[in-house]
């Protein structure tokens, strides 16, 4: 009888203490997610906010940094960048950004009165020739240097310098995502060389001046219908030397672009025997759409790549 007291009391004892230790564990697993969403609150406040002036650089940031920093755009997509101007939220964005990273090259006016922490010029470094005055009378150098992959490299390496500066503890990861980054672009210089090499046209008629340094490094004639800018007025005569261009040179396919009215193409198109129009993307911008189905700058140029072999009559590899 006195060992049955003895039983039951231990059994008193243990079902008390079962319980506390329950609900201690149950207080940890409570306290366990706040822990978790602190810490991850501190992590992504740490993380360097980088702000790019517009598509291209806000695509080859992306790839640069990966998930050790928050990259945004300050020109939202579907817009064409030339002439953007910033509002006083973008100034106060880029003002607050721990890099705003730009193309340079005279495309952003705007940028240098910005007051930014830290001003990135992908650029810097380029020799891109004497400034020139072009058809519609804008003095400068050709900034579309992300068209061409090469030149494009370089821009890449500027945002790596610039991360790994700004975030010396992750600099490995950047140089290593960059090195990636830019294996790619070798790979798309090398399948464009090859791709155009069997071509029997070599002379093109794009929308505006976007692909000089690309028509540089591959061997091409660009013809433009508009300068530098593609929102500047086309004079009647332009558009007549344009279709005379197109004829003595016997092509077939006249470029518009993605964030411009197809309508002045189609005009010069349907001037032209057996004419039509395709798109050549300056990627200076990609619509939302696009954006969420993850097509991106490497999608862009392999969409160039396609319809400028139709345009330059290239055989089928």
């Amino acid at each position: 009888m006195k060992q049955g007291r003895i039983a039951l009391a231990a059994i008193a004892v243990v079902i008390p203490l079962a319980m506390v230790a329950t609900l201690y564990t149950g207080v940890q697993q409570q306290a366990s997610p706040s822990s978790s969403a602190t810490t991850a609150a501190k992590e992504e406040s740490s993380r360097l906010k980088i702000v790019t002036s517009f598509y291209p650089l806000y695509d080859f940031a992306s790839h640069v940094a990966g998930d050790r920093a928050e990259v945004s755009s300050l020109i939202p997509p579907g817009i064409e960048p030339h002439d953007w101007e910033p509002t006083p939220g973008d100034v106060t964005r880029a003002r607050n950004a721990d890099l705003l990273i730009i193309n340079g090259a005279g495309f952003e006016n705007w940028a240098s009165g910005i007051g930014a922490k830290a001003l990135v010029n992908t650029t810097e470094g380029l020799d891109l020739g004497p400034a020139q005055k072009d058809e519609e009378g804008h003095v400068g150098v050709n900034p579309h240097v992300w068209l061409d992959p090469v030149l494009a490299k370089h821009q890449v390496d500027v945002i790596r310098a610039a991360l790994a500066r700004a975030d010396p503890a992750n600099a490995a990861y950047y140089d290593e995502n960059a090195k990636k980054f830019s294996s790619e672009l070798d790979a798309l210089d090398s399948a464009i060389r090859q791709e155009l090499a069997s071509c029997t046209k070599s002379d093109f008629i794009s929308f505006h001046d976007a692909f000089k340094w690309f028509s540089e490094r591959y061997g091409l004639v660009q013809h433009n219908i508009q300068g530098v800018s593609p929102e500047g007025e086309v004079l009647p005569q332009k558009i007549q030397e344009t279709i005379q261009t197109a004829r003595s040179l016997g092509i077939k396919v006249i470029y518009s672009e993605d964030l411009v009215d197809s309508r002045l193409s189609n005009v010069i198109a349907s001037e032209i025997p057996g004419g039509k129009v395709l798109v050549l993307s300056p990627i200076e911008g990609v619509s939302s759409a696009e954006r969420a189905a993850g097509i991106g700058y490497m999608e862009k140029m392999n969409e160039n790549l396609a319809n400028l072999k139709e345009g330059l009559e290239c055989t089928t590899q």
